[in-house]
């Protein structure tokens, strides 16, 4: 085998989702995202499943690889009990690992989930909370999402009188020990390697691109930026 084939059977995701594909199309016909982008999972799985180097590195730089949504609308599908969403989340992981999720426009965008959402997950012990949804990286919110925003203490107090303390209720503030038990939870999983990787990888791309590094500009750069070459 080669050296990415080999990376990718590590994962159990790989070895659960990838049994014999015999390319019938079932996966490509029912896939929500093959409706709107240039995107096959018929197509992955095939060339997965040939252990071409050159064509599994390809798709480890491609766009391709981030266009799925993991719905697994494929998963019950599929005659020969593959789940192409899994081979997805493998080579993800193997992009990630090697560094080459940088050379696509949709793996550059590993670096704002990361920081936009990783990171608030270890502060806060949420993936979203209202003040991370900021006005001006998010236009669609609409005009009135500023003054949200604003006041947010007082609109969102009203849902809840633990907003932002420790208690009980949505939104609380999650105490220090609960917080220091997730980030030991990310250290022993692997997850703080994988940020690491992502900031190592994404501050080298950024100074190719001319960017000081993975600065603030590079971060708004892969949070907004979409070429519209993907459907």
């Amino acid at each position: 085998m080669g050296k990415y084939f080999d990376m990718l059977f590590e994962d159990v995701r790989l070895r659960e989702g990838l049994n014999a594909c015999m390319n019938c199309g079932v996966c490509t016909a029912v896939c929500p995202a093959a409706a709107f982008y240039n995107y096959d999972p018929r197509q992955i799985v095939s060339i997965v499943q040939t252990r071409d180097e050159q064509a599994i590195e390809d798709l480890l730089r491609s766009d391709t690889i981030w266009y799925c949504g993991e719905c697994m609308s494929c998963r019950p599908r599929c005659p020969r009990a593959n789940t192409p969403g899994y081979v997805i989340q493998a080579l993800r992981r193997v992009s990630q690992q090697t560094g080459l999720f940088v050379e696509s426009e949709k793996g550059r965008q590993q670096l704002a989930l990361k920081r936009a959402i990783g990171e608030n997950i270890l502060h806060t012990g949420y993936c979203i909370v209202p003040s991370l949804v900021k006005a001006d990286m998010h236009p669609e919110q609409g005009t009135v999402w500023r003054w949200v925003l604003e006041n947010e203490d007082e609109i969102y107090g009203r849902f809840s009188e633990n907003y932002k303390r420790e208690g009980a209720g949505a939104l609380r503030k999650m105490s220090d020990e609960s917080l220091e038990e997730l980030r030991r939870i990310f250290d022993v999983t692997g997850g703080t390697e994988m940020f690491d990787t992502i900031e190592r990888h994404s501050d080298r791309k950024a100074r190719q691109m001319g960017y000081d590094g993975a600065d603030e500009s590079y971060f708004k750069d892969t949070y907004t930026h979409n070429s519209n070459n993907h459907y």
